[in-house]
C-alpha cells in the first residue's frame, strides 16, 4: 500500500461512486472553507495503482498559532477492514506531523445504529462496534454517544429510503403529513426553485427562524460563497403564497360555512330544535366568523403581496447517494401555512428525480422525550416514516504533545462558562 497527496482530479473520482462519500467531503467543500481561512489536503491510500481510502483534511490554526486538520464526515475508509484503517491512520498521522499540527479531529459518514421511526433499537439490524473498537485500538479519542446536537456535525439523523415509487412511499407518510401537503397546495402555497438573486432573501427567513428557534445562522457573505463555490450541489426551494388562490380558496371556504348555516337553519324551521341542531348552528356560526376574518387577511394579503411573498425556504444538497436537506425556514407570521411541509415533498420528489437512493432529513437529537426542546424537528420528520439513524461520532487522535494541553485548556474554559 501507498500513502501520498491526491490531485484534485483523483479525490474528486475517488468519492464520485464511493457510499460513504458526502457534500463534506467535495472539493467544492474544500474550495469554500479554503477562502474562508483553513488549507485544504487531499490524501489517500493506493493499491495497485487504485485509490482504497481517502479524504479531505483541513488545516486551522487554532490557540498558541498551533495547528488542527479535521476530517469532515471523514475519513472515508472501511473502518472494519482494521489494517488498512490502522496503515491510513499511521500515515494521516505523519502527514500531520510534517504539517506542525497537533491533532486530527474525525466524524465519519459510518453508520452505528439503524433505529425504526419512533426511535426503537431495531436488534436484527445490529450495531457497528467493531468500527468504533477498531479507531479506539488505534488512539482515537470518542467523543462518546452524545443524545444532543453538541459535536460538530450531527450524530443523529433522519432517513427516508426510495426503495419504492414515489406515490407508493407517499401512501405511508402519516396522515396528518400527507393532510398538511395536500393543505399547503390549497391555500394557494406554491415552490420554486432560487437562484443567486434569491440568497438574501433565504438568509432573512433563517435568520428570523434562528432566532425563534434559538439556532445557529450564517451570514449572507457566507450563503455567496457557499453559492459561489458550491452552486452545482445546491437546491434552493421558495415556498411562496399566491394571493388570487389564497383568497379564493378562502373565499371557498366561507361560503360552504354560509350553506351549512342554511342548512342547519332549515331544519330548525322544519324540525324541532334539539341539542344537535343547536350545536350544529353554533359551528358554523363559529366557521364564519373563523373564515370571515381569515377573508380580511387575504384581502390585505392580496393587496399588499399583489405578486405573492416568499414565505419559507429549504437548502437541499446532494451528498453521495442521498439528497440532503442542510437548513429550513419560516416566516413566523405564515407558520399556519406549513409550507415547510410542501418544500420537503419538493425535495422528495427531486430526489426520485435525480436517483438519489436516500432523503437524508440531517440532524434530529437522540431525546425522544415530547417535551424535549427539540423534539418538534423529530416530530416533524417522523410524518414521513422514514428511518432514525446513529452515527458513530466524533473521534481525536492525538499527534503531538500539543494535544494534552489544548484538551485540558478546553475543560477549564468550559468550567469557567458554566
Amino acid at each position: 500500500m501507498e500513502f501520498r497527496e491526491l490531485t484534485e482530479e483523483e479525490f474528486r473520482k475517488f468519492i464520485k461512486d464511493n457510499p460513504s462519500s458526502s457534500f463534506m467531503q467535495t472539493p467544492e467543500l474544500a474550495h469554500l472553507k479554503e477562502e474562508r481561512g483553513s488549507i485544504k489536503h487531499y490524501v489517500g491510500v493506493l493499491e495497485n495503482d487504485k485509490i482504497i481510502a481517502g479524504s479531505l483534511l483541513l488545516e486551522d490554526r487554532t490557540i498558541f498559532n498551533k495547528k488542527m486538520f479535521y476530517a469532515p464526515r471523514g475519513l472515508i475508509v472501511d473502518y472494519n477492514n482494521y489494517d488498512l484503517l490502522k496503515f491510513f491512520t499511521d500515515e494521516v498521522k505523519k502527514y500531520i506531523k510534517k504539517h506542525k499540527g497537533f491533532m486530527l479531529t474525525i466524524d465519519p459518514n459510518v453508520i452505528y445504529r439503524k433505529r425504526s421511526s419512533d426511535g426503537d433499537i431495531i436488534p436484527e439490524n445490529g450495531q457497528n462496534d467493531e468500527a468504533i473498537n477498531n479507531l479506539k485500538k488505534l488512539g482515537y479519542n470518542h467523543h462518546g454517544f452524545n443524545l444532543y446536537l453538541d459535536t460538530k456535525q450531527a450524530r443523529w439523523c433522519y432517513l427516508l429510503e426510495l426503495d419504492e415509487e414515489y406515490e407508493e412511499k407517499k401512501k405511508k407518510f402519516s396522515k396528518s403529513t400527507r393532510k398538511n401537503i395536500e393543505s399547503c397546495i390549497k391555500k394557494g402555497l406554491m415552490v420554486r426553485e432560487g437562484t443567486i438573486d434569491d440568497l438574501a432573501t433565504m438568509t432573512e427567513i433563517f435568520e428570523i427562524t434562528s432566532r425563534r428557534k434559538d439556532f445557529f445562522s450564517r451570514t449572507l457573505e457566507y450563503y455567496q460563497q457557499m453559492y459561489k463555490n458550491m452552486s452545482n450541489l445546491m437546491t434552493i426551494y421558495i415556498a411562496y403564497l399566491n394571493p388570487d388562490i389564497y383568497y379564493e380558496h378562502t373565499l371557498g371556504l366561507l361560503s360552504e360555512a354560509k350553506s351549512k348555516l342554511n342548512q342547519v337553519e332549515e331544519k330548525m324551521q322544519n324540525n324541532m330544535v334539539g341539542a344537535k341542531l343547536i350545536n350544529d348552528k353554533e359551528i358554523a356560526l363559529k366557521q364564519i366568523a373563523k373564515y370571515e376574518k381569515e377573508l380580511e387577511k387575504a384581502t390585505k394579503f392580496k393587496e399588499e403581496y399583489p405578486n405573492g411573498r416568499d414565505i419559507g425556504c429549504l437548502l437541499s444538497l446532494r451528498s453521495g447517494c442521498e439528497y440532503l436537506t442542510l437548513s429550513s425556514g419560516i416566516l413566523a407570521d405564515y407558520k399556519e401555512f406549513t409550507p415547510k411541509y410542501l418544500m420537503y415533498e419538493h425535495h422528495i420528489k427531486e430526489a426520485y428525480k435525480e436517483g438519489f437512493k436516500y432523503c437524508n432529513f440531517y440532524g434530529i437529537t437522540g431525546d425522544f422525550n415530547p417535551k424535549g426542546k427539540y423534539y418538534g424537528i423529530y416530530e416533524f420528520k417522523k410524518g414521513f416514516n422514514g428511518n432514525v439513524i446513529e452515527y458513530i461520532g466524533e473521534f481525536d487522535l492525538k499527534v503531538s504533545l500539543f494535544y494534552n494541553v489544548y484538551r485540558l485548556l478546553k475543560r477549564v474554559k468550559n468550567i469557567i462558562g458554566r
